[in-house]
């Protein structure tokens, strides 16, 4: 079983990016299940979302504690929480940053991790560029997508077409793309953050 945490705030999309990526497995065969979490539900509040993966039926039912994948849509939640506690020793990071490891100052938390498992994408400056709003979570599971690929474009693409209206759904497809291509160019030239 694949476990997946992400860290937003309200309204990026977090529990959207949530069910997108269960969604997307589904159309991958996978079972698939996704988990708000919610404390304060104000605009600009610390938000997580899970999602769980597997090819078999999923019974747990509680918050993720031991994530492999985190995926962080805000990176100043860094610096006022522990994003990675329980992040698994083969685990994954994708970060919403056009900053470096070393900008963002989080080498101690991420150097037990294997090289090229840590990555970083200016997520909200493609969703600025495709969408006109500062909405990184379908930039976020385009760069998943291609990290890990463990569902194929078209799935996401299904997915997403399944949360949005078509216009919608469409721009949100290109930002998704753009992002699986960067992510895909940077891993060639083994470059991820």
């Amino acid at each position: 079983m694949l476990q997946v945490r992400i860290h937003g705030r309200g309204g990026q999309g977090v529990v959207s990016a949530a069910e997108m990526l269960s969604i997307a497995l589904f159309h991958e065969g996978a079972h698939a299940q996704a988990i708000p979490s919610f404390g304060s539900e104000r605009m600009g509040a610390p938000v997580e979302a899970y999602v769980r993966i597997s090819d078999k039926d999923i019974e747990l039912r509680e918050p993720v504690s031991e994530p492999d994948v985190l995926i962080i849509q805000d990176p100043s939640l860094l610096q006022s929480m522990d994003v990675f506690s329980g992040l698994t020793d083969n685990g994954y990071v994708l970060i919403n940053t056009s900053r470096s490891i070393e900008e963002l100052g989080i080498q101690s938390q991420i150097e037990h991790l294997p090289e090229g498992h840590v990555h970083c994408l200016p997520g909200t400056e493609l969703a600025l560029e495709y969408l006109g709003r500062p909405t990184p979570n379908t930039v976020l599971l385009g760069a998943f997508s291609a990290v890990l690929g463990s569902f194929s474009r078209e799935s996401l693409g299904a997915a997403i077409h399944q949360k949005f209206p078509k216009p919608v759904a469409e721009k949100n497809i290109q930002a998704a793309d753009a992002a699986f291509s960067l992510i895909k160019e940077r891993m060639k030239e083994e470059q991820p953050c």
